[in-house]
């Protein structure tokens, strides 16, 4: 990959300073979920719960003041935390808004602007790759191979390539599986009929492969995404 600019260094800085904090928000609220279920509370998954959480926590008489002291100041990290990820994501999606390559990988479903944002500053040249299959290994979003008696078979993705880019790809396909029902375009079609075929798992890992041609596809073009031909069909193509 070509060296990047100093600009482009600078919003990667960003991305790399957003994800150690968003992994350190994890890691906190794992540790809530974990000294509140000690004492037999439990809620649903998710960052947006932690606030049933507490209330549980503060409203429990059984609970000990030193649990309830620990569990309250590891949600006061937890909200700072939140401040400086809101303050970089402004920053970033500001670039996606500004950039053009990440203004045109914005129009991909399931792709967003902090991800149109990584992609954009971190592939300096998508000339480098021939074919979206090579962009989609470079990410490690294809099945890795095995050979056996004559015989290939595909195994799970190889995890090669750009661990951050794959994902966010990864959790927008899994945004977009959720709501399969209404996407009424081509792939909408191809997602909800691999959906009564595979598992979820599967089929997530298979939309953020496609998701990555058809980001190839579009950077190679220079064209925005169209949901009935144009780069779409073009990314399928050079499958």
């Amino acid at each position: 990959m070509p060296a990047k600019n100093v600009e482009q260094q600078g919003i990667l800085a960003l991305h790399a300073a957003r994800s150690l904090l968003v992994k350190q928000q994890t890691m906190l609220s794992n540790a809530m979920r974990g000294l509140a279920t000690e004492f037999g509370i439990t809620v649903p998954k998710g960052m947006r719960k932690l606030d049933e959480l507490m209330t549980l926590v503060d409203t429990d008489e059984s609970i000990p003041k030193q649990a309830k002291q620990a569990i309250t100041g590891l949600q006061d990290y937890c909200k700072e935390l939140n401040e400086g990820i809101e303050t970089f994501e402004a920053e970033i999606v500001a670039h996606a808004r500004h950039d053009e390559t990440a203004r045109r990988l914005a129009t991909i479903p399931g792709i967003g602007p902090i991800t149109a944002s990584l992609i954009a500053a971190t592939v300096v040249d998508i000339s480098l790759f021939k074919t979206a299959r090579q962009f989609a290994a470079w990410l490690g979003l294809v099945p890795g191979q095995n050979s056996t008696g004559g015989k290939t078979r595909l195994g799970r993705i190889t995890k090669a390539g750009n661990r951050e880019i794959r994902k966010l790809l990864v959790l927008g396909a899994t945004s977009m599986v959720g709501r399969a029902d209404g996407w009424n375009s081509a792939v909408g079609g191809w997602l909800r009929g691999i959906l009564q075929r595979r598992p979820v798992r599967l089929v997530t890992v298979a939309l953020a492969n496609k998701m990555a041609r058809i980001a190839w596809a579009v950077m190679t073009r220079k064209e925005v995404y169209r949901p009935k031909g144009g780069v779409a069909v073009a990314a399928q193509a050079a499958a």
